[in-house]
């Protein structure tokens, strides 16, 4: 019985190989693109003056309190369009909109990592000859960093579990892969495999975040 259970799986398996490596693309590059563009936002916030500061807020605001299947579909229509000529990629697109979802949460954790860091410790470095731009490099951000990374990887977790809500706009992802299986085959066990293969992506990353909590705690 439990062969017969699998079957259908087997059967169908080129379609979970497809949406695992739409999934892989998914949170890599929707968590790159999210790292670089809060990163910036974040640099923005805190050094940008009053104007790039209030519009790097106005960014955060705005993502961080609009729900992310909305998003998804926005950018769907938005970037979809031949005449816009940007692309018509569902996966594509989710990776977009997840980076810059994602991306408001990462510049919170930049920022408050590095109003973390003792400001004293620029204007030593600007004291020192360090450009504004090399005090930032050299000084602040690899400070910064040490406290952030722990909370980056939970984004990260987030992240990862967030690539399931591309399905709402045709993306095959794991999710939609198992939903194509199911409506296929009718062997519901096609979820119970998506969960594994979510787990094989979050719970190496959950260990990972784990260590690195360990490896980067220090007295404060």
């Amino acid at each position: 019985m439990p062969n017969l259970a699998l079957q259908p799986l087997l059967e169908n398996a080129d379609v979970f190989v497809v949406g695992f490596r739409n999934t892989l693309f998914l949170s890599v590059v929707g968590m790159a693109g999210a790292l670089v563009l809060g990163t910036f936002v974040a640099s923005l916030r805190v050094w940008g003056g009053p104007f790039l500061s209030g519009l790097g807020t106005a960014y955060v605001e705005f993502f961080r309190n609009t729900p992310l299947l909305v998003q998804l579909f926005f950018f769907a229509v938005l970037l979809a369009p031949a005449n816009l000529g940007v692309t018509r990629d569902p996966v594509l697109v989710g990776a977009i909109a997840l980076s810059l979802y994602t991306g408001a949460y990462v510049t919170e954790v930049i920022r408050s990592g590095v109003l973390s860091v003792d400001p004293r410790q620029l204007e030593a470095a600007r004291s020192l000859g360090l450009s504004q731009v090399q005090s930032l490099r050299y000084v602040m951000l690899p400070q910064a960093i040490r406290t952030v990374i722990p909370p980056l990887g939970n984004i990260s977790i987030a992240h990862v579990k967030n690539t399931a809500i591309a399905s709402g706009i045709a993306a095959v992802e794991i999710l939609k892969a198992a939903s194509i299986v199911e409506t296929r085959t009718a062997a519901f066990e096609a979820f119970y495999l998506a969960l594994v293969l979510f787990w094989s992506l979050t719970i190496p990353l959950a260990f990972l975040v784990s260590r690195l909590e360990r490896r980067f705690a220090f007295a404060r």
